[in-house]
């Protein structure tokens, strides 16, 4: 016997798929949707189509906008001089949030990882280098985890880097091997920043 309507069972499903999502929580999820009024329901299920239909890339870096550019490249209070690069756009937020940087930011959109089969064609390299080459930047961030596809990335990065005329660095080593920007706590980001390393290629 069946212990979830059908209906239920694939809603049910439906949350497993949502990341850290795991059995328990996604019971938890759906009953609570079955137990929410319709106009809730509706609400919710609305939201979620407007994010599908509404949210795209920024032309220039890479964040998510509902516009072409989006907010932060937009803003003229930025320092252009310095360039953040970035795996994706919750690492973006998490450097945000510390409020250390007011500098621009390029989102990459993954790391170099070839037992997943992503290279560097794969991410958004290309548009990089035309912006530091347009751009008036004078130094360039990489913000990057310190697992093993960030060194991996960190390495290609600084290696094609170095051909321009741009100083490069990267966050401090008080950020540990194998973690993820996007835990940490906004001081640890903030000093990170502060206390970044120049990468002598």
């Amino acid at each position: 016997m069946a212990l979830f309507p059908e209906s239920l069972t694939n809603l049910i499903e439906q949350f497993q798929k949502l990341p850290t999502i795991g059995r328990k929580s996604a019971e938890r999820l759906a009953m609570s949707i079955v137990d929410d009024d319709r106009k809730k329901v509706e609400d919710f299920s609305k939201s979620l189509l407007e994010v599908k239909d509404r949210i795209h890339k920024c032309e220039i870096c890479g964040n998510l906008t509902e516009e072409d550019i989006c907010d932060i490249c937009k803003d003229i209070t930025r320092n252009e001089e310095y360039l953040c690069i970035v795996e994706d756009v919750r690492n973006l937020i998490a450097i945000e949030k510390s409020n250390a940087y007011r500098g621009r930011y390029h989102v990459l959109g993954g790391l170099i990882s070839p037992s997943d089969g992503i290279g560097p064609d794969e991410l958004n390299i290309d548009k990089l280098l035309e912006r530091i080459k347009k751009e008036d930047i004078k130094e360039v961030i990489i913000a990057i985890s310190s697992t093993i596809e960030g060194e991996t990335t960190i390495l290609f990065l600084s290696s094609i880097l170095s051909k321009l005329n741009v100083k490069i660095t990267k966050l401090a080593q008080g950020i540990p091997v194998g973690s993820n920007l996007e835990y940490f706590d906004q001081l640890t980001l903030e000093r990170a920043l502060e206390d970044r390393r120049e990468i002598i290629d």
